[in-house]
């Protein structure tokens, strides 16, 4: 009976591993329910789980800071008139 249990928590491993890891596991579940049985659609569940969850950071730039470059995007600083860059006019 142990060996049943083992079992068991070892093919939902990856839908264990994302509901601790993820907000929204469910998409981890059902291929781990339905293709779990072959070898990649567990493997499949288990890199869907722990992979890296990439964020994007938003980096704020105050107003008074300088004014961007229109052609190559650098920030120029406060007062100049040209791109420190690129040499365009801002």
């Amino acid at each position: 009976m142990e060996f049943v249990i083992f079992m068991v928590l070892l093919y939902f491993l990856p839908t264990i591993v994302a509901i601790v890891l993820l907000e929204d596991a469910l998409g981890v579940f059902l291929v781990n329910f339905f293709l779990g049985w072959t070898v990649i659609g567990w493997w499949v569940a288990m890199i869907w789980a722990v992979a890296e969850r990439k964020t994007l950071q938003v980096h704020r730039v105050p107003v008074s800071s300088g004014r961007f470059c229109s052609r190559c995007g650098t920030l120029a600083p406060p007062g100049a008139q040209v791109c420190p860059n690129c040499g365009r006019a801002v």
